[in-house]
């Protein structure tokens, strides 16, 4: 049977759209609120949600999404406390859910347990940011016998060989990091997004999902005519950050929405 993250990318090709793929950080500002958080996100449009685990040494974020780690650190959020908020988004919605985490707190939770227990809440992957995809076989291994996806991140800066390696143990789809350094808004798109997008589909015919610096409906729309997914985080944190309605986070995510359709043009190859 085809995972949820799976059948999504099946459902918006036949749509002739890109998936809209949201990141946001478990408990942030607290475990109570995210829930309420995602619901409003999949009435705007969000096809994925990313959610991430707060950690304490969040070395590939950005400035937002680690105001956001903090918030949910200080509230009390674990790994433990994101299962749980994932078993309550379960309880209204079938939205596919990626676990984001570091390495860091998966060991300490236990690998096989983590992978039993995110399957249970109704997880349907993970992507471990931290990862080195050359010593990925054991994790696989483990995720894929408790029947979650597994997905790798791809950089501007990958060896052809590291492309290799993230196509074979990638499942659901393959994450491009768009840009060189951390996560955050940015007022233009990456260059090297292009090429990337190129020289992974030579590796894999996994979709592709672009991240790192999309925020804007502008930026979304460019994206979605080149890969298979758009992936925005930093600019939602930010708008949670700032307290705003639930009516708020629908509207902008509605907005980013608006911008996926491949609107006449061919589909990404």
């Amino acid at each position: 049977m085809p995972t949820r993250i799976q059948s999504l990318f099946e459902r918006v090709k036949n749509e002739r759209r890109a998936a809209f793929i949201a990141y946001i950080t478990a408990g942030d500002p607290s475990p109570e609120r995210t829930p309420e958080i995602v619901a409003a996100l999949e009435r705007g449009g969000v096809d994925l949600i990313e959610l991430g685990v707060p950690f304490s040494e969040p070395i590939a974020d950005g400035p937002v999404i680690q105001r956001g780690a903090d918030r949910a650190l200080r509230a009390g959020t674990n790994v433990k406390k994101v299962l749980g908020i994932a078993r309550k988004i379960r309880e209204h919605s079938e939205i596919p859910i990626l676990l984001f985490t570091y390495l860091n707190p998966v060991l300490r939770y236990g690998l096989e347990r983590l992978a039993a227990d995110a399957k249970a809440a109704g997880i349907d992957g993970c992507l471990l940011t931290d990862l080195s995809v050359e010593e990925a076989e054991t994790y696989v291994g483990a995720m894929r016998a408790a029947g979650l996806d597994t997905v790798f991140l791809a950089a501007p800066t990958s060896t052809d060989r590291r492309l290799e390696l993230v196509a074979k143990y990638s499942t659901g789809f393959v994450y491009l990091v768009s840009r060189t350094g951390v996560t955050g808004e940015r007022a233009s798109l990456s260059d090297a997004l292009a090429p990337l997008i190129q020289r992974t589909r030579a590796v894999t015919s996994l979709p592709l999902a672009a991240g790192f610096g999309i925020s804007t409906p502008e930026h979304a729309g460019i994206v979605a005519k080149m890969a298979d997914g758009v992936v925005v985080g930093s600019a939602i944190v930010r708008l949670i950050e700032k307290n705003v309605s639930d009516s708020e986070l629908e509207a902008f995510a509605h907005s980013l929405r608006n911008k996926l359709a491949w609107s006449g043009v061919s589909a990404p190859l």
